[in-house]
């Protein structure tokens, strides 16, 4: 489905690391930290072991507890939910828009004013505290696109909720100029293979807060502060650190990253011309408030009438694969167990991710192979 974009340049940095006897949080890392800050606009970086990590760092420094309310997006991977059962907090899910999969900025603002008056109508059917305090909204900028924070920064703001960004799938991107990651108090990035920049594994914080900052690298290392001795830690940590070797390919990565966003871009556009006619098959779209895009996958949306499973058959029989994108979070068995969500609480979720088809994607694909899978696609809705 995706392979990642890897140079000469990169496998002798990493190379390089084995000629050292440093291996963790050395001159690579802060390195690393340096050119992810840069990209991203803000002050501090911290380098952790995955995006997940990174959420759950930021989930800790909003002081988000068991029976605390986040609103967040059902549309996503698992992780921007799953960091929020780590604290034994409640996901309180939002639909989202059905243009771009983000967040609904209606019904985040309608969800805070119902919580903010007692009313339990956005809560889930199962083990959501009566008077859980809302603290958050966590936001997902979802397929490499931000999501609409010129309406939802007011709303967070109004009430004094932490807000945190998922920018997981969108490092590069840009609302209204500004880069993603940026908005809230805190943004993460990840790194894994499939990723517009990879380390292999591995995860960002980006924040301007000094505070949030020094938690963060205190937790990624066990707990311990800035001062702290060897073996002294001041807080209960986690082994949330990046090694060497993975911040050293990332550094590399950095600094060819507008080569990495121009190659995607590329690889978008060839799709783009290919399917543009192609009837029953809708492209993504991109916002007008998006100034700057970068492409983490190619979904596309089949119409309802159109049977994806046996599209996916097709696609397998002349060897192209193909993935569904994204199962709704609210309805894995986990979260029905825990919380009693249900088909049918939220609909735009639903029906993306009934309809939506990603299809091979990465900036080293050639025109060719776009072609192939192009004229695939083709063929196997028209059976």
């Amino acid at each position: 489905m995706s392979s990642p974009d890897l140079t000469e340049a990169e496998r002798e940095a990493v190379a390089a690391v084995l000629r050292t006897s440093t291996l963790s949080i050395g001159p690579e890392v802060q390195a690393f930290e340096q050119a992810i800050a840069e990209l991203a606009g803000c002050r501090h970086a911290i380098a952790v072991s995955s995006g997940t990590a990174a959420l759950h760092l930021c989930v800790r420094a909003a002081g988000i507890r068991e029976g605390d309310l986040v609103i967040t997006s059902p549309f996503s991977f698992v992780a921007s939910a799953n960091v929020l059962l780590y604290e034994r907090a409640v996901p309180v899910f939002v639909d989202v828009d059905p243009a771009t999969g983000n967040l609904d900025p209606e019904q985040v603002e309608a969800a805070v004013a119902s919580l903010d008056s007692g009313e339990d109508g956005w809560l889930p059917r199962k083990n959501a505290r009566n008077g859980g305090k809302l603290r958050a909204i966590l936001t997902v900028d979802v397929f490499g696109q931000p999501a609409d924070y010129a309406r939802l920064m007011p709303i967070a703001e109004a009430r004094e909720l932490n807000l945190i960004e998922d920018s997981s799938e969108a490092l590069g991107a840009q609302y209204g100029g500004k880069a993603a990651g940026s908005f809230g108090d805190a943004g993460v990035f990840a790194f894994y293979p499939n990723k517009q920049l990879t380390t292999g594994e591995g995860g960002m914080v980006v924040t301007d807060r000094e505070d949030w900052a020094n938690w963060a690298r205190a937790l990624r290392n066990q707990g311990r502060a800035v001062g702290d001795a060897w073996l002294q830690h001041t807080f209960p940590g986690y082994n949330y650190r990046l090694d060497e070797m993975s911040a050293a390919l990332g550094r590399v990565q950095a600094a060819r990253f507008h080569e990495l966003l121009s190659n995607r871009a590329q690889v978008a556009d060839w799709y783009g011309a290919a399917l543009a006619d192609l009837s029953g098959v809708e492209l993504p779209t991109i916002a007008s408030t998006t100034s700057g895009m970068s492409w983490f996958v190619y979904v596309v949306r089949l119409d309802a009438a159109i049977d994806r499973a046996q599209v996916m058959a097709a696609l397998e029989q002349q060897g192209i694969p193909s993935r569904t994108y994204f199962e709704p979070i609210h309805l894995q068995p986990y979260m029905v167990e825990i919380h009693g969500y249900q088909a049918g609480d939220f609909p735009v979720t639903e029906d993306l991710a009934k309809r939506s088809l990603a299809l091979p994607f990465s900036g080293v694909m050639t025109e060719e192979q776009v072609g192939m899978v192009s004229e695939a696609l083709k063929i196997a809705v028209a059976t």
